[in-house]
């Protein structure tokens, strides 16, 4: 759990997850208003996850994630300028406006997609992990994906090079039981998809990730496992998405009642009670913490809004290499 932490740092991992979900629900009300287009996946209930596994891990470790993946960008560094920007398609985006939001990017920050495929970004996990032992480098890579992603080949392709080579990798499995508009049990005849890494004979756990705490302790654990050269790991994050799969989803597959029910476990008023528990929030301590984040969030929307347009005769540039 937290308790170890002092009260600064607890506030921080609080800072984050209020931060991820305002930054979520301002971009909802900006996609209304037709100034984020394309695909948009929110991240509101998910964010216990984001920052327990990326408090856990270090700044230079690599770093990859799935279409859901605001969270993880501002958790990792990424200014929030840079990531609103980027969703506006502006070119002081993060990836110069050319990715959206599914494909945000920051070599800075060892931040490495942002991946539209489901499953894509395990391969590149796999790769980055690989150039890492060959290079004899101390740096893990952690790769987040969905359950969705479990079904397709190449998540079985990629654990089993990474137990085969002993990739110094951490797999994340965010799994909030629906891939897409899919229940989990009319998929998968064993829902507990931790399993699966048994297969490939890499070591594996289930973890609540509504309990930022326990998301970020099994991280931690599992991060020294791979450190300590005993090869890859397996985690199954428990968690739920309160918004739709994405805007555009009608959501006709779950009713109401199931999404209130999981809002009862809401990881940050979780995470805020059990604070007030131990006397390390008060009212004014977390109106301070709002303000701070409506800051943030409102400074992300003003450099989004101020932020150039890429020139038109550079729309083909980084597309075709240029003839010699």
């Amino acid at each position: 759990m937290t308790q170890e932490l002092d009260q600064q740092a607890q506030h921080a991992l609080l800072y984050q997850m209020l931060l991820i979900r305002r930054f979520e629900e301002k971009s909802a009300e900006l996609y209304t208003l037709g100034k984020i287009r394309g695909f948009l996946h929110l991240y509101i209930g998910e964010e216990a996850v984001a920052v327990g596994a990326l408090n856990a891990l270090d700044k230079q470790d690599r770093i990859v994630a799935t279409y859901r993946e605001h969270g993880h960008a501002l958790v990792r560094g990424i200014p929030a300028g840079a990531v609103m920007a980027e969703m506006y398609g502006k070119a002081n985006g993060c990836a110069r406006g050319r990715g959206g939001s599914m494909h945000l990017f920051s070599r800075e920050h060892h931040f490495y997609g942002g991946h539209a495929i489901v499953g894509g970004g395990l391969p590149v996990a796999v790769g980055l992990a690989l150039a890492d032992k060959m290079q004899n480098r101390p740096h893990l890579t952690a790769s987040f994906f969905g359950d969705g992603a479990t079904a397709e080949g190449e998540f079985h392709e990629s654990l089993n090079l990474a137990a085969l080579w002993k990739l110094p990798l951490l797999f994340l499995c965010e799994n909030n039981l629906y891939a897409m508009g899919t229940f989990l049990s009319r998929y998968e005849s064993d829902t507990d998809v931790c399993h699966k890494a048994a297969g490939y004979g890499i070591p594996a756990e289930q973890v609540d990730g509504m309990d930022v705490g326990a998301v970020r302790d099994a991280v931690q654990r599992a991060a020294k496992h791979v450190r300590d050269e005993h090869g890859p790991y397996f985690i199954e994050l428990r968690t739920y998405r309160f918004r739709a799969h994405s805007m555009y989803d009608a959501e006709a597959y779950r009713d109401k009642a199931e999404v209130e029910r999981f809002k009862q476990r809401d990881p940050i008023a979780l995470f805020v009670a059990s604070l007030r528990e131990a006397a390390r929030l008060s009212d004014g301590d977390l109106a301070a913490l709002e303000a701070r984040v409506a800051a943030e969030v409102a400074r992300a929307v003003e450099e989004a809004e101020a932020g150039p347009w890429e020139a038109t005769e550079d729309l083909t540039k980084d597309v075709y290499t240029e003839s010699a």
